[in-house]
């Protein structure tokens, strides 16, 4: 499965699967974002740092559709694009997983990941019905892709555990085949263990081939995880570094510009 999906994207070498290129984005009089680039290959972790107010939430809303930058632009598979809404970026493979996750509490778990675009069946030939045991079936599959095995798939998802809606949410983009998956402070709120099985997750979708931005204030979960890391510091974007060319000291300094 590794194999072919790296084949798919060209391997990790080949041409960027997603860049942010010039982006600038100003609300009123505060710059959020200035002159901001930076590129995601496929099968390849890269943590976003920075401290609060430093633009990083409103660089990936402007990348998953959320603001239109004032200047710059956003490349996808070499293409330039200009999303209108979230839903239109998530169509054509780019998901964000925010750290509330965005599950509906008194759902299953199929209903979790089919929602908006739920399978539908007639029962008695003619009354139209949502198709719940498919929708399960099929989550299940997506799970089970990133070695997420859960003993029931018919329970609301309000009684899992905090890293097993994390998992559900990311099973959700991998069903829906997406090729980019932002995460915004995956593993916070989480116990040790969960944290662990996120972070195995993570490793899962890089061996699948999909490009990984990974936001966190947690420097030992971004050097555990991550590829590369890029700083940005009030907007501005203030160093990039190959993980094994850093160090958590020099990340920091570049965060708070010492």
């Amino acid at each position: 499965m590794a194999e072919r999906a790296i084949a798919e994207f060209g391997g990790v070498e080949a041409a960027p699967l997603l860049e942010v290129v010039g982006v600038s984005k100003q609300f009123g009089g505060v710059h959020a974002l200035e002159d901001v680039s930076l590129h995601l290959r496929a099968g390849e972790v890269l943590a976003l740092a920075g401290d609060n107010g430093a633009g990083k939430s409103t660089l990936i809303k402007t990348i998953s559709g959320v603001h239109r930058p004032d200047r710059g632009e956003i490349r996808y598979r070499g293409a330039p694009v200009a999303f209108a809404n979230p839903q239109a970026a998530r169509d054509r493979g780019i998901e964000t997983i925010y750290q509330d996750l965005a599950l509906a509490d008194n759902l299953d778990v199929g209903a979790n990941v089919f929602l908006g675009r739920e399978l539908m069946c007639r029962r008695f030939g003619f009354l139209p019905a949502m198709d719940r045991r498919r929708m399960r079936e099929e989550a299940g599959r997506s799970l089970a892709q990133l070695e997420i095995h859960l003993d029931r798939l018919d329970v609301p998802v309000r009684q899992l555990s905090g890293g097993q809606r994390q998992a559900i949410a990311i099973g959700r983009a991998i069903h829906w085949q997406a090729r980019v998956l932002i995460m915004d402070e995956p593993t916070a709120a989480l116990g040790v263990p969960e944290q662990r099985k996120v972070m195995a997750v993570i490793r899962s979708l890089k061996t699948s081939g999909a490009g990984v931005i990974f936001i966190s204030h947690n420097l030992a979960d971004i050097f555990e995880i991550s590829d590369r890391i890029v700083v940005l510091r009030r907007g501005l974007k203030v160093g990039e570094r190959l993980k094994a060319e850093t160090n958590p000291d020099e990340v920091v300094r570049l965060m708070v510009g010492g």
